[in-house]
């Protein structure tokens, strides 16, 4: 077992090695497509998380391939302390959504800029939620070919993503755009309404 308990991203590299070997690269790939959407995870973390989990046995470095990639493996120690993991309850979520901070201090700003910073965000989460669309349209028609677990977190993104387009499509008049893509005309932002 590890000298520390597994932290997140550690344990979701464990998560994906029980699949079967991968190099770090692999990681990284499977990673953004399996857990991009709700769990940032980068590069570097990937590596140093790799390099620390064979130091302390929870996976096994293979031998180098092609590019000098080196594929891991999950040991038992690995799977036990994967197991103790998942079996913990998760943390509390802790909303981080950068440009509401923006949207709060919008009167600060210049109302262009912020309709622009509305806009672009705006159309990342419509990007997002056409791409989780196509996964859920490409899926088999059987219900026994369809992995429940992905299933759930496909439709925990599309709902997240659905209601925050809503939020877009609701905002106050003053940043409410004329065009009904997101970004705010003329004027600061409002604060926001108090909780019913």
């Amino acid at each position: 077992m590890p000298d520390r308990p597994l932290n997140a991203t550690a344990a979701s590299l464990l998560g994906f090695l029980h699949d079967g070997p991968m190099t770090g690269w692999d990681l990284v790939e499977y990673a953004q497509q399996r857990i991009g959407g709700f769990w940032s995870l980068t590069q570097s973390q990937v590596y140093r998380e790799l390099a620390a989990m064979a130091a302390a046995g929870l996976v096994r470095a293979g031998e180098r391939g092609r590019r000098d990639r080196q594929p891991y493996e999950i040991t038992e120690a690995g799977r036990a302390a994967f197991a103790e993991w998942a079996a913990k309850p998760p943390a509390e979520e802790a909303i981080r959504f950068p440009l509401l901070l923006t949207v709060l201090f919008g009167r600060h700003l210049p109302p262009e800029r912020l309709a622009e910073y509305l806009a672009t965000h705006r159309a990342t989460h419509a990007d997002r939620l056409a791409g989780y669309e196509a996964v859920a349209a490409a899926l088999p028609a059987e219900a026994d070919d369809v992995d429940p677990y992905s299933v759930a977190t496909l439709r925990f993104g599309l709902a997240y993503e659905r209601a925050v387009l809503d939020w877009f499509d609701a905002l106050p008049g003053p940043l409410r755009p004329a065009d009904g893509t997101g970004g705010a005309p003329a004027g600061g932002a409002a604060t926001p309404p108090a909780a019913d």
